[in-house]
Parts: C-alpha cells; sequence; structure tokens
C-alpha cells in the first residue's frame, strides 16, 4: 500500500468523520462536561469499534450483512431504538452550569465506553460504507491483513482526532453557558440523535 493510497483514504475519512454523527454528537456532549477521562473514554470506545468493525468487513460479514435483508433490518432497529433512547436521556437531562458547581471527577467509565462502542456498533450504514469503501483501497496483489490493520488504524485516529474537535467545542462552550445554557445544549444534542434514529429508521438498503 502506498503512500498517495493512505493520503487519498485518510482524507476521505476526514471529510465523512467531519460529518456530525451519533458518535461526534456524544463526543460534544461529554466534552460539556469538562472531564478529560470521560471524553477520553468515550474515544477509546468508538476507536475500538472502527477497529472492529473493519475487521468484520476483512471476514467478510460485512458482505454478508449487504447479502441478508433479515439481518439487516434487525440491526438497523437495534440502532435506532438505541439512538431515540440516547436521544430522550439527553433532551431530559438537566445539568448543572460548570460555573456553578465543581466537576464531578467521578465517571462511571464503563458506562461511557459501552455508550460510545454501541453506538458506532449498532449503525449498519457504517459496516455498509466500509464495505463498500474500503475494498477500493487494497491492493490484491499484496497481503491483505496488514492493509486492513493499517486502514483500521488510520480510521480509529481520524475519528479519535474529530471527536477530540468535537469535545473541545463542547468544552468551549459549556465555559460559558449558564444552567440554562447547558440545558438547552443538551437537548439539542438529543434531537440531533433522535433526528439521526429516524433517518436511519427510513434508511433503505440499496
Amino acid at each position: 500500500m502506498n503512500a498517495p493510497t493512505l493520503i487519498l483514504y485518510t482524507s476521505s475519512c476526514l471529510i465523512g468523520a467531519l460529518i456530525p454523527g451519533p458518535t461526534s454528537l456524544l463526543a460534544m456532549s461529554n466534552g460539556a462536561t469538562r472531564n478529560i477521562r470521560k471524553v477520553a473514554v468515550g474515544m477509546a470506545g468508538t476507536a475500538l469499534s472502527d477497529i472492529l468493525v473493519i475487521a468484520a468487513v476483512g471476514l467478510g460479514l460485512g458482505a454478508m450483512l449487504m447479502a441478508s435483508h433479515e439481518l439487516f433490518v434487525v440491526l438497523k432497529w437495534i440502532g435506532v431504538c438505541y439512538l431515540a433512547w440516547l436521544g430522550v436521556q439527553l433532551w431530559r437531562s438537566n445539568p448543572p452550569a460548570l460555573n456553578e458547581s465543581r466537576i464531578d471527577t467521578r465517571v462511571a467509565t464503563g458506562e461511557v465506553f459501552w455508550r460510545s462502542f454501541s453506538v458506532a456498533m449498532t449503525n449498519p450504514k457504517v459496516l455498509l460504507f466500509f464495505t463498500a469503501f474500503l475494498p477500493q483501497f487494497i491492493d490484491p496483489s499484496e497481503p491483505t491483513l496488514p492493509q486492513y490493520a493499517a486502514l483500521a488504524v488510520i480510521s480509529a485516529g481520524v475519528d479519535v482526532a474529530v471527536m477530540a474537535l468535537y469535545a473541545t467545542g463542547g468544552g468551549q462552550a459549556a465555559k460559558i453557558l449558564t444552567r440554562t445554557g447547558m440545558k438547552r445544549l443538551n437537548r439539542c444534542c438529543g434531537a440531533a440523535m433522535l433526528s439521526l434514529a429516524g433517518f436511519l429508521a427510513l434508511y433503505r438498503k440499496a
């Protein structure tokens, strides 16, 4: 795999990652708490999901999902329900303004990790995207395992960088938001999450 191929793949991943999605919204919500540990754990969950999804594509599970309508529908509705549940939770949350109370450093790391990991893993569009996208960058004349490994590392790295950007934005917003502003920020993220759930529910596999 040559350098131009890696650069093209990295640029494509960056463009896709910058488009707001459920993982970036979670990163922004985590960043609004200004808790670095919470942000880092959430990013680790998403990065692991990237690696596992690409590994699944390399093993042929992505093609199986594309071929099986029933499997696609089941996974799609699991994703829809989970995104909708997260959206409702964000909408109903009532966080204090950070200038009114000290930052709570106690973080349920397992819950934060699982939430970010689950959001990425239950989105069939991600798996279908990688199934159609990744093979274009694989050179069949070379061993495929190192190539998939390299692309997985790049994908995870790009996602982590973009999520850090969203988390920084959420942290900067939290510095100036009042209690009402923080509530509105969470409601905006919740409404966006519900919208994404609706789009996923209406999505039809080509």
